[in-house]
């Protein structure tokens, strides 16, 4: 059974910085590209980062250069860094394995609000 659990959320202020985490059970973990995504009541699911079983990340041109992605996978972890947060990236943000369906966590809450 797949189980995703991630931690971390919490307040910021604009130009903070948080970093969340996800802890994957279930899966033959480092064979698998993990992604991170969020969501804000009333929109759709939206992509915030990517890494791959090479380690090779991807992100979207409103997060690049201030959220980076990284992964353990001795721990079977992955987190995401976020700096200099502004108060649209405020969402849940929610773990993701793509295979072999799409898997979630249950989210958490973050908030960027001065």
């Amino acid at each position: 059974q797949v189980q995703l659990v991630e931690s971390g959320g919490g307040m910021a202020q604009p130009g903070g910085s948080l970093r969340l985490s996800c802890a994957a059970s279930g899966i033959n973990f480092s064979r698998h590209t993990m992604r991170w995504y969020r969501q804000t009541p009333g929109k759709q699911r939206e992509w915030v980062a990517e890494i791959d079983r090479d380690l090779k990340t991807k992100y979207p041109n409103s997060v690049v250069g201030r959220f980076t992605m990284s992964r353990d996978n001795a721990k079977m972890t992955v987190d995401l860094q976020m700096n200099n947060l502004k108060p649209d990236d405020t969402a849940v943000y929610y773990c993701n394995v793509p295979f072999p369906r799409d898997y979630w966590g249950q989210g958490t809450q973050v908030t960027v609000s001065s």
